[in-house]
């Protein structure tokens, strides 16, 4: 019993990796675009390429976690996330700049595609979920308040990823390697079960797309709204920043201690407005008394949809398949994110920016809500069923047996989003 309740250290220390580079998004993109010759949107598009380069690391990796092993795969991610945004961090060739993003994306993505995968087979999804939006908003709060005295230059917030990949790697030792023994019958569920809920997933993975999108749209030029439209320094929107983070951190304990309290649909529905409210609130601030609390209001309330949303993707499916394709598909959106923030900003002013991003949130409520209620109703949360057995044998198994088979073993060896995602 004391294996199940353990908490899933590794898991959190993947997961914090895996997303920091989403979430220091807004100091990366603007730092690329004033320590090199590149223009506000050229990079928002290497921001893109970036977080583009994840998803597709994402979906190709959906349902082999188990068959590469969580171990291998965890290892060779953040070897690749380290190389990428190492090379990005030290050159100033335009090219290579673009490699190492592309690269560190691909590394990104293999990360959070094993921690989803051993996320999704725990006991408790959302817990796990919470803990490690904890360490990676926790992180991402201390940058912000460092990276600003480091002097200028496009390197130190890439720098400060490879490192956190590196120093994560010993964790890898934790998860189980390809072909871990496991009980007959467990294999024989893992071989014959076909990806369940397949309308909610599609319809929770298409939402997930455009709600990261919209909060990326943001996030990735929240810097330049904070710096020209607010007219405030580098110091004081980094500080903005780190309190906004900070606040997040607040909003995940809450979220952890309330569970599934109040269900899912409630959280994600009611979250998702009042994200929109605040969207809207921070693309049109013009002090900092208005860039602070829209920021702050935001990065306190977005958390909290994304630890219910990655919950309820988990839920679809105990393998993690859901889990990663949502997951794949929020990174999707989040890569748009900046590229799209950039053309809104420069066609309708990052007033307008807001009103468009606000209402398209409102629109994807119903549908996520939905998604929540409907899944509810057909299957009990993974709290209400600590574990499952599933004697395939006419001969009672030992029950060592039914501890290798239960879902947190399975994926042992083994989630969010944007959301703002980009995060």
């Amino acid at each position: 019993m004391s294996a199940r309740t353990t908490t899933p250290w590794p898991l959190v220390a993947l997961f914090t990796a895996g997303y920091l580079a989403p979430y220091l998004l807004p100091t990366t993109v603007g730092r690329l675009s004033a320590g090199l010759p590149l223009s506000a949107t050229e990079a928002g598009s290497i921001g893109s390429a970036l977080l583009l380069s994840s998803a597709t690391a994402g979906f190709l990796l959906a349902s082999r976690v188990d068959r590469f092993g969580p171990r291998v795969l965890a290892r060779g991610g953040l070897l690749l996330a380290a190389a990428g945004y190492g090379t990005a961090a030290l050159t100033t060739t335009i090219p290579l700049v673009v490699l190492g993003a592309i690269v560190g994306g691909l590394g990104s993505g293999t990360i959070t595609s094993v921690a989803a995968t051993g996320i999704a087979g725990q006991r408790d999804p959302h817990r796990t979920t919470t803990l490690g939006l904890l360490g990676v908003s926790a992180l991402a709060g201390a940058l912000y308040l460092t990276i600003p005295h480091l002097g200028p230059g496009h390197g130190h917030p890439l720098t400060a990823i490879a490192v956190t990949a590196l120093l994560v790697l010993p964790v890898t030792r934790h998860l189980p390697a390809a072909g871990a023994p496991e009980a007959p019958h467990a294999r024989t569920v893992r071989a014959t079960t076909p990806l369940p809920h397949r309308r909610a997933g599609l319809v929770l993975a298409a939402a997930m797309l455009c709600w990261s999108l919209a909060q990326n749209s943001l996030w990735g030029v929240s810097g330049r709204i904070g710096l020209q439209q607010a007219g405030l320094t580098e110091v004081t929107v980094g500080a903005v920043f780190a309190v906004a983070l900070g606040a997040g951190l607040l909003g995940v304990i809450g979220a952890g201690a309330l569970g599934q309290r109040l269900g899912r649909a409630l959280p994600i529905g009611a979250g998702t407005a009042l994200i929109a409210g605040c969207i809207a609130l921070s693309a049109a601030a013009t002090d900092l008394t208005s860039f602070a609390t829209g920021e702050i209001a935001w990065n306190t309330v977005y958390p909290v949809v994304l630890s219910y949303v990655i919950g309820l993707a988990a839920s679809l499916d105990q393998r993690g398949r859901w889990a990663v394709l949502v997951g794949s598909a929020s990174s999707l959106g989040t890569a748009c994110g900046p590229l799209a923030g950039s053309l809104l900003s420069a066609r309708v002013g990052y007033p307008g920016m807001g009103v468009i991003l606000a209402l398209g949130l409102l629109l994807i409520t119903g549908p996520m809500t939905a998604v929540a209620l409907r899944t509810r109703r057909a299957a009990p949360l993974p709290q209400e069923h600590p574990v499952v057995e599933i004697p395939l044998d006419a001969v009672p198994a030992p029950r060592s047996a039914y501890d290798t088979a239960g879902p947190r073993q399975a994926t042992a060896g083994a989630v969010a989003g944007p959301g703002p995602g980009s995060r």
